[in-house]
Order: structure tokens, then C-alpha cells, then sequence
């Protein structure tokens, strides 16, 4: 046993194309929620998926320290509480008991550090100030805009994919204020009915990306072992966050590895809000276990994409009744306990480590389901 109190079983993990030696603390990034809606099973699956990461990083020996973010400067949360007559901060703050139920229904370990982003409004003008001291970034009119012309060149998108990407969450590229389409707001002036602040340029608030960009800063300091998020704001999203904090710091790369977990979809569309297809946790833990839920996100490759069908959900309670029996047997294989735990930090194959414990049984079985919080 190492002195962390539990069995030292690798020196590295592997996610996607990074092989990452383990080192403690592992700081964790989760980019979190915009709290004007309940929890969709998307949502969840980035967030369950997460928490397994920390999961086998301790499984492996390191202490994780993880911080998910509350987007609650948000120009898509305004408009909602407007639309239901609240006040923007006292309606986040009601999304986020609602968000925060569902996780720990679906087991997830609360993380060390849950900033709000109206919390962080000073971190954001430090990082425009910075940005602009290094000439990354100038303004207009009130606002600081990032220069961002070679970020999505960077991610290895064309300028065609860029710009769908961009517009599909909400950028104006055609904002005559920017020197390049693809540079982004730090710092944006507020109207009278939207949130806003002092800063050097008039009253004002924080751009996305930005808010993401300080609130890793204050948190984590200029670098991060695992960025985590939905895949479908790897760009432009996680994409400025980390070109922003390299940009003002001169640190580099900003995360050891990158961790884009895959998006659900229902009858072939992307699960989204703006879509209606929305699938919400609530509704799914009335009617199933759920931990069969958390299997559901869990049992399959983490990058890819998938097609929610509720009919899978039974047949994972039904694995979970094996496990659980494979688990009453009093059998030790330490053979079967290093292969379960090679396949978990092997890129987080939980279908593979899922086999080896029903089939071996005892400690295998007790193992996994331990790590991956099905108990």
C-alpha cells in the first residue's frame, strides 16, 4: 500500500492520445452547466463520465482536486429568467438545486470546487487586462475582444466548420467591431435589463469563453492534467478557454489531455434544448434504478457519440443484477483485480473492465463496481 492508504497500481493513464504519468494533486476541469433548464441525459453523460475519470485517477493512486463550473453569467440564462419574470441570479440559483439533485441521485461525487461565474467578474477584467498588456487581445467600444484568427486552425477545423460551429452557439461573426471573424469577447458592455459590472471600459460582462478562461485561472492556476466537456463545445468553446489562458500566461499546452465526451442523440438529432428532444434525468430516475442509468452512460466508448433508446436502460439494470451476484462470490483473483484495473486506465475502457468483473467475480466484480459508483 502507498501512503495514500490504497493499493499503487500504474504510474500512468491513458485518454485518447495522451498517456498521462500520474501525478497528485490531478487537477480536473469540467466545464458545468448554464443553470436555465433541468439536466438532460447529455448533460449527464459528461458529467457521470467525468467523475469516472477522477474516479480511475485515484483507482491509480492520485489525489484529484475537480472543478466544475456554473455559467450563471449568461446571456441564454437572462432571456429564460426574463421569459418566467425572475431575476437572473435567484433563477440560476434554483437551476442549480435542481441540476445538483439530479447528480447526486446519479452518484456523482460533488467536486471540490463549484465557482459561479458572477463570482469571478474581477478574474475576467484581470485576464482582459492581461490579454490586452500582451496584445492578444484590443478594444472597441466598450468591449475586449480576444484575437482568435488562429484558434480554429489549432482545433484542425476549416474556416467553413469554424463558422458553423461559431454561429450554431450564438457568436456574431459578423460584428463590425472585430478585426477577424473569429476573435471573441472578453469583455462585452451591458443594456440597462442585462447584467453588467464596472470595469476600465464601462459597465459591463464577461464573454463565455472567457469566464471559463479566469475561473480555471483563479481555481487551477495556468494549467490543468484533464480538460472535460461535452464534444460538442470542443470548438469554439474549450477551444478560446485554452488559447486565452496560454495566451496570458505564456503556459503551455493549458491541458495535459483533452477529454470530449460523446453527445446523445434521439431519432439521429444532437440532444439539445434548442432541438426539443431534450431527455431530462428527472423523468428517467421516476421509472429506472439508477445506477442502471449511470450504466447507461458508462457502458461504452466515452468519445463517441450515441442514440438513446430507452429499451437499453433495462438490459442495464439487468448486467447490474449479474454484477451484483458476481460479487457475492467469495473469490480473490488478483489476476482478474490487475486486468480490470489495466483496462479502466487503458482510456477508460469500462466495457472491457465490466466483462472481466462479471466473469471473474469477487473482488473483480467488487472493484469495478466500487470505482465506477454502481453500488
Amino acid at each position: 500500500m502507498d501512503h495514500l492508504g490504497r493499493r499503487e497500481h500504474t504510474d500512468r493513464i491513458r485518454l485518447g492520445g495522451s498517456a498521462l504519468p500520474v501525478v497528485s494533486p490531478a487537477r480536473l476541469y469540467v466545464c458545468g452547466i448554464t443553470p436555465y433548464d433541468v439536466t438532460h441525459l447529455g448533460h449527464a453523460g459528461t458529467f457521470v463520465w467525468a467523475d469516472a475519470a477522477a474516479a480511475v485517477l485515484r483507482l491509480a493512486g492520485a489525489e484529484t482536486l475537480t472543478c466544475r463550473n456554473v455559467t450563471d453569467v449568461d446571456d441564454v440564462l437572462t432571456h429564460a429568467a426574463q421569459r418566467r419574470g425572475r431575476h437572473f441570479d435567484e433563477f440560476a440559483l434554483e437551476q442549480e438545486y435542481l441540476f445538483g439533485r439530479d447528480m447526486a441521485a446519479l452518484r456523482v461525487r460533488r467536486p471540490e470546487y463549484e465557482p459561479r461565474a458572477r463570482h469571478h467578474v474581477g478574474r475576467v477584467v484581470q485576464l482582459a487586462l492581461a490579454l490586452l498588456a500582451t496584445d492578444h487581445a484590443y478594444q472597441r467600444d466598450g468591449a475586449v475582444y480576444f484575437r482568435g484568427a488562429d484558434v480554429p486552425a489549432k482545433t484542425g477545423l476549416t474556416l467553413e466548420e469554424a463558422t458553423e460551429l461559431a454561429v450554431e452557439f450564438g457568436d456574431r461573426t459578423e460584428d463590425l467591431n472585430r478585426e477577424d471573424p473569429f476573435d471573441v469577447p472578453v469583455w462585452r458592455p451591458s443594456t440597462d435589463d442585462q447584467p453588467g459590472w464596472p470595469s476600465p471600459w464601462g459597465r459591463g460582462r464577461p464573454g463565455w469563453h472567457a469566464e471559463c478562461a479566469a475561473i480555471a485561472l483563479g481555481v487551477h492556476g495556468c494549467a490543468v492534467d484533464i480538460l472535460a466537456g461535452g464534444a460538442d463545445l470542443s470548438f469554439p468553446h474549450r477551444a478560446y478557454q485554452a488559447a486565452m489562458v496560454e495566451a496570458a500566461t505564456g503556459v503551455g499546452p493549458f491541458a495535459r489531455a483533452e477529454f470530449p465526451v460523446g453527445t446523445v442523440t434521439v431519432d439521429g438529432a444532437k440532444m439539445a434544448k434548442s432541438g426539443g428532444n431534450l431527455v431530462l434525468v428527472s423523468d428517467l430516475l421516476r421509472s429506472y434504478p439508477a445506477a442502471a442509468v449511470r450504466l447507461l452512460l458508462l457502458n461504452r466508448p466515452w468519445r463517441l457519440s450515441w442514440e438513446f433508446r430507452s429499451e437499453d436502460i433495462a438490459d442495464q439494470a439487468n448486467r447490474l443484477d449479474r454484477l451484483y451476484s458476481a460479487a457475492g462470490r467469495a473469490l480473490t483473483s488478483r489476476a482478474a483485480t490487475d486486468a480490470l484495473t489495466a483496462a479502466l486506465v487503458d482510456d477508460l475502457d469500462v466495457p472491457a473492465a465490466l466483462e472481466i468483473g462479471e466473469e471473474s467475480g469477487g473482488d473483480a466484480a467488487r472493484l469495478v463496481l466500487r470505482t465506477l459508483a454502481l453500488e
